[in-house]
């Protein structure tokens, strides 16, 4: 374990390296990590003075909270779940179960090395960042007499409540947990308290660098992750040592990197999903690798429904998939399988009961599928339990292994606190209503190449453009907010980019996390975040954003909520557009996306939390970039025209992507309420086509999709439309001219689940696979 752990502890410690001269006028360009070994981390030493903006009393109001001045010990003796919870809940936050959702309430709660002895679950409120140590992660240890559903819970159950929650599982966004050992060996094996997170969450949520311990005994009831329900999400750079599963989930769709399981009894069991991703998985001694409840056709009965595998590594284990029904001739549970290298793996895929469907040994799996298997514009599919179309793999997207490349959210462990640089102390307020402009331009023009800028918490309104040069790391803090504002952003016909990352054609390294681009409306006209710049050569994910997202709408501050654009559309088009385009990737520009979410609100988050919101965001993710980019765990949610939009594009990889189409549509039809920009390649519409596309590719090249999840569940409001599956007619469009290959697609209420040309191809009615439908594969040939 500690070989291990001291690895992805590597990862994070990684010094930040730049391509000299770019985006810096430096004297001393930031170099090298400098921190002494003795130095406690960065983020407990700098200062904090962050706000939430729009809280009642935001100078009141305490974001940054460490466990230790709440009285937490870290002894390892002393019980400090009262103190830890407490520093989670002062200040009147979103929990208990009356309270649904909110984004006034902010929290980083840091935990110093050490040893927190707990007696029962760490309740983790809604909008929290959990977050160790980085330099020397602490250590959650559950006493012998631990009592509860989890040594951390982010969704407890209310108790007496009849299966009610303290939140909506699939509204249950905006979380985050980091850098810590969680060890439940104390309790009795056989007890199912031992338990280390609970994690039944939505999107923008993230797990990362965590090393969960649990006993080896027999009769382990012990697992690392309990995941009943909602609509994720990202997770990655785990280990998990023992236990009787490592993970046991069951979500909508969720993508994972990076994890390693070690001596369990079954390493991952998946309850029900409508499609997950797993990308880098190590499976070591356990007895069986996957274990897939399988078999359900209804919505009534979903299992799990699509899982997909990429660069795996099994050794040691008797099954690496079982799946509890088999498929006899007929879509029942889709796998994909790419790159999985198994040494004394005897079966590779098996059925619960003994019977082998693909024999395993000491080998390497190329490109496997069992399901609906598609080419080109047939529409007739094969059901398939055998090889499939390998997609070809630009070098550019893979590491020195082969593998898809993967990249860490940095932490700069390494660093010490004089090399961070406080956007406040250099004159920013990020109190929601002072223009913020000139402040964050000097700002970058003063710092960036020389320290890491830390963004406190607040809100920083925005009203002409802003430029991160190349060179540039920054870091948030809660989930710090860049909102655009103003005259600039109002005429749809001339937009105006709101942050560009990156002069055009610029190079040199941009890290970016715990970020919230935003605008407060109305703006027709902004360009959310324009992505110039380029990694440095050999520097794969040089440019890259990590858990940082675009949220429009629906939250305090934003003019875009239920009391101006309400979901009877009463607020008008006028007042209610929220963005012409969130992300635009431009065609020199490279990109790492790491848990992105890229979303239009469809309800305030404040308020009851319930409230659907009626508003107008044209584009989501358009991508010119000519490659390598990564869009691993991103989603793009109820933009008017698409969620994403691949022009002239080159290597991409994207898994898993998730979208939703605006609840609105058809009234109006796409593209109203905006018009058709040729500038920006929009699609044309018509013929009856009157919704958003979720992905539509134009003449680009090697484009592997790895995971997708793409969902229509409502026509103006109403869901009558599920029981027919035909929300919308068509969803993804590939032309003839472009190379693109899919796995792993399950698709809700959509009568066509390819086209090519604009013409539909691939019918749902055919890959029914319980709540959604699912191509295992389709390619173009």
């Amino acid at each position: 374990m500690l070989s291990m752990f001291a690895f992805f502890l590597s990862l994070v410690l990684l010094p930040a390296v730049f391509v000299s001269g770019l985006g810096t006028s430096c004297s001393s360009p930031l170099g090298a990590g400098t921190a002494s070994s003795s130095d406690p981390f960065w983020l407990e030493s700098i200062k904090h003075q962050g706000i939430s903006a729009f809280n009642s009393n935001p100078s009141g109001y305490q974001v940054f909270r460490n466990v230790k001045d709440f009285g937490a010990k870290g002894d390892g003796t002393t019980d400090d779940t009262a103190a830890i919870n407490n520093a989670i809940t002062a200040g009147n936050r979103c929990g208990g179960g009356s309270c649904p959702s909110s984004t006034v309430t902010p929290a980083l709660v840091y935990f110093p090395k050490g040893t927190y002895l707990v007696s029962a679950p760490i309740i983790a409120y809604y909008y929290t960042q959990l977050i160790g140590d980085a330099k020397t992660p602490p250590t959650l240890l559950a006493a012998a007499s631990f009592d509860g559903m989890a040594v951390i819970d982010a969704d407890p159950y209310i108790p007496g409540g009849n299966g009610a929650q303290y939140y909506t599982n699939q509204n249950n966004f905006f979380r985050s947990v980091r850098n810590f050992v969680i060890d439940v060996r104390s309790v009795p094996a056989e007890k199912p308290q031992g338990t280390g997170i609970h994690w039944q969450v939505a999107q923008a949520t993230s797990l990362m660098n965590i090393v969960f311990q649990m006993s080896m005994a027999a009769n382990t009831a012990h697992q690392g992750i309990w995941m009943e329900n909602g609509s994720g999400g990202y997770m990655g750079d785990m280990v998990f040592n023992g236990g009787k599963f490592g993970m046991w989930v069951g979500n909508q769709q969720f993508t994972v990197r990076n994890v390693t399981v070690n001596n369990a009894q079954t390493a991952i069991f998946s309850n029900w999903n409508w499609g997950w991703t797993f990308q880098g998985v190590n499976i070591n001694n356990c007895q069986i690798g996957f274990d897939l409840a399988t078999g359900g056709l209804t919505e009534a009965t979903q299992s799990t429904g699509a899982v997909a595998v990429i660069d795996a590594v099994v050794s040691n284990t008797p099954v690496f998939i079982r799946t509890s029904q088999a498929s006899n001739g007929k879509l029942g549970g889709s796998i994909v399988i790419n790159n999985a290298k198994l040494t004394n793996v005897p079966v590779a895929v098996g059925v619960v009961g003994g019977a082998t469907v693909l024999a395993g040994g000491s080998t390497t799996i190329a490109s496997w599928g069992q399901g609906d298997v598609f080419t080109g514009t047939n529409p007739t599919g094969k059901f398939t339990q055998g090889s499939i179309t390998a997609a070809n793999k630009p070098a550019s997207l893979l590491d020195g292994s082969g593998k898809i490349f993967g990249k860490t959210h940095p932490q700069y462990a390494s660093y010490a606190v004089s090399q961070f640089v406080s956007v406040k102390d250099n004159g920013a307020k990020g109190d929601g209503k002072t223009d913020d402009t000139a402040a964050l331009n000097a700002i970058f023009t003063k710092f960036s190449g020389c320290k890491i800028i830390f963004f406190d918490a607040g809100t920083y309104v925005v009203t002409s453009t802003i430029t991160i040069p190349a060179g540039t790391q920054i870091v948030g803090e809660a989930w710090t907010v860049i909102a655009g504002r103003g005259s600039a952003f109002q005429d749809q016909n001339n937009p105006q980019v709101v942050v560009k990352i990156g002069e055009t054609n610029s190079q040199g390294i941009v890290e970016i996390t715990d970020i919230i681009f935003s605008t407060i409306g109305p703006a027709p006209g902004a360009i959310v975040v324009e992505w110039n710049v380029k990694q440095p050569s050999g520097q794969n994910g040089g440019a890259g954003m990590w858990d940082s997202h675009i949220r429009l709408g629906g939250s305090a501050g934003t003019n875009l909520e239920t009391g101006q654009c309400p979901q009877s559309g009463s607020g008008g088009t006028t007042n209610c557009f929220a963005a012409f385009l969130a992300l635009h990737l431009t065609p020199a520009s490279t990109a790492y996306l790491e848990g992105t979410w890229v979303w239009l609100a469809d309800h305030d988050l404040d308020g009851d939390g319930t409230s659907r919101v009626t508003l107008y965001s044209g584009r989501g993710i358009l991508s010119e970039s000519a490659g390598p980019v990564w869009m691993i765990g991103t989603a793009a949610e109820h933009h008017t025209l698409y969620q994403y939009n691949l022009v002239s594009a080159k290597a991409h990889y994207m898994g898993l992507i998730q979208t939703e189409t605006p609840y609105y549509q058809p009234t109006p039809a796409a593209p109203a309420p905006f018009s058709i920009n040729s500038a920006f390649k929009d699609p044309s519409f018509g013929n009856g086509f009157t919704s958003a596309w979720a992905l539509r590719v134009t003449t680009s090249t090697d484009i592997i999709i790895f995971g997708a999840g793409l969902y229509s569940f409502f026509t103006n409001y109403s869901q009558d439309c599920l029981s027919g599956a035909n929300c919308q007619s068509q969803s993804v469009n590939i032309d003839t001219a472009s190379s693109v290959t899919i796995y792993s697609l399950s698709t809700v209420a959509t009568t066509f689940q390819i086209s090519v040309n604009q013409q539909g191809i691939v019918n749902q009615s055919g890959n029914v696979n319980g709540f959604a439908s699912t191509v295992t594969a389709w390619s173009r040939s």
